[in-house]
Formats: structure tokens, sequence, C-alpha cells
């Protein structure tokens, strides 16, 4: 059994889960999310919990156990309160704005890159640098900020470049002249 997938998902006030035919879907204030598991993992709501367990005990199956389980908690989660993950663009001339559907950054490359902000998910770009991206997926949101923090990473001489709002970029001392 996995120790995870032993715990329960408390449901909060607003949430229901359905569970039919290999789906679970999860519907909230925010709105619903769906996903299919494994016919391996018994998936019961038991008022205002959702309870999982395997049906045999093969190391696979208790993979899944803690997959689903964490899934799930993830989708009530989302359906409730929401994720948000904050960038934070810094250098100079560097900037971001939202134009209809898509975040126009501007990241010291010859053109500006457009990023085309995914289905289900609000980006909000602050002159000061900071990019929100908010959304019910935590792997949506997750996805899109990865793919926006690639564009430039940190470089750790200047710190130049985009960042998580709680990273912390090690910095390291530049080149000392000839004494």
């Amino acid at each position: 059994m996995s120790k995870v997938g032993k715990l329960p998902v408390v449901l909060p006030a607003g949430v229901t889960v359905n569970v039919a035919n290999g789906m679970i879907s999860v519907k909230g204030p925010k709105g619903e999310l769906k996903q299919t598991f494994h016919d391996g993992i018994d998936i019961k709501v038991e008022g205002t919990e959702v309870v999982l367990s395997t049906k045999n005990n093969e190391k696979q199956t208790n993979a899944y156990h803690g997959l689903y389980r964490s899934l799930i908690s993830n989708m009530v989660k989302g359906v409730s309160e929401g994720f948000s993950k904050t960038l934070v663009i810094t250098g100079v001339g560097y900037r971001a704005e939202v134009k209809g559907k898509e975040l126009v950054m501007n990241l010291g490359y010859s053109s500006d890159y457009i990023a085309i902000i995914p289905e289900g998910l609000t980006v909000v770009a602050t002159p000061e640098g900071k990019v929100t991206i908010s959304g019910i997926d935590k792997q949506k949101v997750g996805e899109f900020s990865s793919q926006i923090r690639k564009l430039r990473k940190p470089e750790p001489y200047k710190g130049k470049g985009i960042r998580y709002d709680n990273e912390v970029i090690r910095r390291k001392v530049g080149k000392t002249g000839v004494k």
C-alpha cells in the first residue's frame, strides 16, 4: 500500500466528485476537471471524503494508488482555490504584456517572442516585470510557466532572465582585474 494513497481526500464545501466508467470528474466553484484512472484502483466517495484503495498488491498498482490520490487532491484544490505561479522578469529592456490571448515578451532577442496562452489559463503582466499565470489545472499552470521560464533562464552573474517568484539565484563573482 502507498503511504500517500492511504490518506483520504477531504472535499471542501461546494465541491462534488463523480466516479463512473473509469473516469472521475470534480466540479467546484471555479470549474470542472476530469481524469481517467487505472482499473486496479477503486475510488469511492464517502460523505465529504474520497477514499482510494487497490484491488491487488502489485508494485505498479501501489504506485498508481499514490499517483491518483495526488491527482484527485490537486483537482479538488484546483476547482476550489485554483493554482498560480508568478514569474519575475529581470533585465534592462526585458518586459512582457498580454495582448488578447497572447503573451508578448521582449527578452533581448532581435524580435519579440509571442506565446499563445493555453485555454483555461489566465495571465496577468505588470509593468514592474511580474507575470502571474493562474488556472484550475496544476499541470497546465506548471507546464506553461516552465515554457516561459525556459525562454531566458536566469544567469548567475547579473541575475538577468526569467525566474520564479520564490526562486533564489546563486550569484557568482565575475572576473577580477589583473593586479
